[in-house]
């Protein structure tokens, strides 16, 4: 057998070797055709209410799979925003004849899915189930049993997410640039707050029901191994009697970009980067002749690692993991959207990196390679795309409501291919606004604020206007609040240790074992940290009862021990490991300099720079550490991660912090500390 596998490698390799002889590698190979798109062409029928239903058989495979879809024109909520998705949460917990229970044990036993939301509804499932689950699936949606305990459920699951998201950065700066964008009052730019969240009632959700989830806007994609006229009998029977109910009238408000270039920025104190997005507004359809050259100039900019913002931004100056941008389309309005995470120090730096990248593609016609490897990229994008169900579906729905061409996906590839490097410049400077770009940027004022004002393009200033979390315009905030001129790192360091039990009791602690647990992505991590006042630190991570990493120092060298692999510190990272081994490293910390005050979630703190890479807060009333930020430098990229401290406890006299929360990248880690031991179980075969 092995002499067979071998002949065949042979054989293998002698006819790829005969192949390659016939090839020219001095020229490029030609393109071959488009692949021939067959999306099948759906059966068509419409119910007395308004619903239109389109069937596509497809019999490879035993599943179908539906998607309800209400077409309504944008609305705003006003007032009462969030009531769609509030309501969206509701519906499907049952129905007024089917317990909500025994509904969703039903759906498990026939193993399907079935998703309620506030414009539609969708199911998948084996096709011998398929009467019953549309069946299931139209009870929920048309007969749904709006209680007052889930409408508060629901409720307060809202509101606890409104809480959660109230620091994350990365979420405030979407629906902040979304908000100045289209303007608050525009169904695109409003959003939800707690107050608005609080003030919803039962009633609201059971009106928005009644207004807008109604049929003659409504479509109804069935895909998979089903015949069209059982569906045609089946779907008479469940939606037929859904009522028709005229809708509200609304208005939408005009939508109007910046008249010039301009920052809009927005303090967040505890941003450890910058939030940044480079946007205007666009009118665009999927039925305009711009649609595809505007797709291939979006991946040609912005649309993935290989395109020029990520190539520039990331792997050339090193600001940012990645860089991407989107192109919209929509039939009212839409956005274009650049955007990037980056470190404070080089948010404006990022900003001209953006901008020139905007001129670059509006100024010169891309290379004929980048125009060839962004339609191979697409293509291949799209033939995969086109395994999935949902995006057979979503093709054959855009049919409609974007009133598009029968052919128009059949032909798609074709037109991809037709797009030419002059086709690209036209629409880029077309929908790339870069003279009239709102250029929006959260992060942390007292750090990225007065360069940005500083900031010019081109020999012009590029103003600064500023607005509160909420895209309120305001006055410039204050960012560098002073300090009184007797307060010092080594005072601040003194009330610190006072806080946490007083010097004496610091004093006689000699080693210190923590032991804290994560979720992430499911998992249960493990985190186990020893150190002592004699200058000897270990920290072990584990997950399933397996070590992942090891960080060992004795005082004099260190290590990191990861998949099998032992890397010795680094001269700098022994300089750092010695400023922290302690269990309290203000008791030995030299040259901190005391750098202002700053704001750290909602309270006042000193912030105390401990060496060039590491910054602590020290709460100004209580004096406890809130907060750490330390920069690394991993390859090519630069890293802040912060690690805020809260929950303190008293162990033996002396208080530590029993939840830490750990954020790198756009992740984020929250330690609780199950036990902290005071000089016991650390000895020293823990540093060896």
């Amino acid at each position: 057998m092995k002499n067979k596998i071998l002949a065949l490698a042979v054989l293998f390799l002698a006819t790829t070797g005969i192949q390659a002889q016939q090839i020219d590698r001095s020229q490029q190979p030609k393109a071959g055709p488009a692949p021939e798109i067959n999306l099948g062409t759906p059966e068509t029928f419409t119910l007395k209410n308004g619903l239109k239903v389109l069937v596509v058989e497809n019999h490879k495979l035993p599943r179908v799979s539906m998607t309800l879809t209400m077409d309504n024109p944008p609305h705003a909520e006003g007032d009462k925003a969030g009531v769609s998705e509030l309501m969206g949460s509701v519906l499907g917990e049952g129905t007024k004849d089917i317990p909500k229970d025994k509904f969703n044990e039903e759906i498990d036993y026939l193993g399907a899915s079935v998703n309620f939301f506030s414009r539609g509804a969708s199911a998948n499932t084996l096709s011998k189930y398929f009467p019953r689950v549309l069946e299931l699936m139209s009870k929920g949606a048309l007969n749904p049993n709006f209680t007052q305990e889930q409408f508060e459920t629901e409720k307060e699951r809202a509101l606890e997410n409104i809480k959660a998201s109230e620091k994350d950065v990365a979420s405030n700066a979407r629906r902040i640039s979304s908000a100045l964008s289209y303007g608050k009052n525009h169904p695109y730019g409003e959003f939800s707050t707690k107050e608005s969240i609080e003030a919803l009632t039962l009633a609201d959700i059971q009106n928005y029901y009644k207004n807008y989830y109604v049929p003659q806007n409504a479509y109804l994609v069935v895909i998979g191994d089903v015949k069209t006229p059982e569906v045609k009998k089946l779907v008479e029977k469940n939606f037929g009697s859904w009522k028709k109910s005229e809708l509200p009238k609304n208005t939408l408000q005009d939508v109007k970009n910046v008249p010039e270039t301009q920052v809009n920025f927005v303090d967040f104190p505890n941003a450890v980067q910058s939030e940044v997005q480079v946007t205007n507004t666009i009118q665009l359809q999927k039925g305009d002749p711009d649609y595809f050259p505007v797709l291939i100039a979006n991946k040609i900019l912005g649309g993935g690692g290989e395109a020029r913002l990520f190539l520039n931004l990331r792997e050339d100056k090193g600001y940012t993991y990645g860089a991407y941008s989107s192109t919209g389309d929509d039939k009212y309005v839409a956005r274009f959207v650049a955007s990037a995470s980056v470190r404070n120090a080089v948010t404006d730096s990022a900003v001209v990196a953006f901008l020139d990248e905007l001129h670059r593609i509006r100024n010169e016609k891309v290379s004929a390679e980048e125009l060839e490897n962004a339609k191979a990229k697409y293509t291949g994008d799209f033939v995969l795309a086109l395994e999935r169900p949902s995006t057979i579906a979503q093709y054959a729905l855009n049919i409609e409501t974007d009133h598009l061409p029968q052919d128009f996906y059949q032909t798609y590839l074709k037109k991809i291919n037709a797009v030419t490097a002059e086709d690209i410049q036209r629409v880029a400077k077309k929908y790339y606004l870069a003279d009239n770009a709102r250029i929006v940027v959260v992060g942390k004022g007292s750090e990225v604020a007065e360069p940005l004002e500083n900031l010019t393009y081109n020999g012009q200033d590029i103003p600064v206007k500023y607005f509160d979390k909420y895209a309120n315009v305001i006055e410039k905030p204050d960012y560098n609040k002073k300090v009184d001129p007797s307060m010092t790192a080594a005072k601040v360091f003194d009330k610190y240790i006072q806080a946490v039990g007083g010097k004496d009791a610091v004093n006689d602690i000699e080693s210190v074992y923590m032991i804290a647990q994560a979720e992430i992505q499911g998992q249960k991590m493990d985190l186990e940290t020893k150190v002592t006042s004699s200058g000897k630190s270990s920290t072990v991570i584990s997950m399933g009862g397996n070590v992942v990493q090891k960080q060992i120092f004795n005082g004099a060298t260190g290590f990191v021990a990861a998949q099998g692999q032992k890397i010795p510190y680094t001269e700098e990272q022994v300089v750092a490991a010695k400023a922290e081994a302690h269990p309290f490293p203000e008791m030995i910390a030299e040259n901190a300099t005391l750098e202002g005050i700053e704001d750290v979630d909602g309270q006042e703190a000193y912030a105390v720079k401990m060496d060039e890479t590491t910054t602590n807060y020290y709460s100004k009333d209580s004096g406890l550490k809130v907060k750490q930020v330390k920069t690394m430098k991993q390859g090519p990229q630069t890293m802040t991660i912060p690690i805020t401290y809260s929950d303190y406890r008293e162990v033996e006299g002396v208080k530590f912090p029993f939840q830490l929360s750990q954020t790198m990248g756009a992740m984020t880690l929250t330690f609780q500390v199950s036990d902290v031991k005071v000089n016991e179980d650390v000895t020293d075969a823990d540093f060896e």
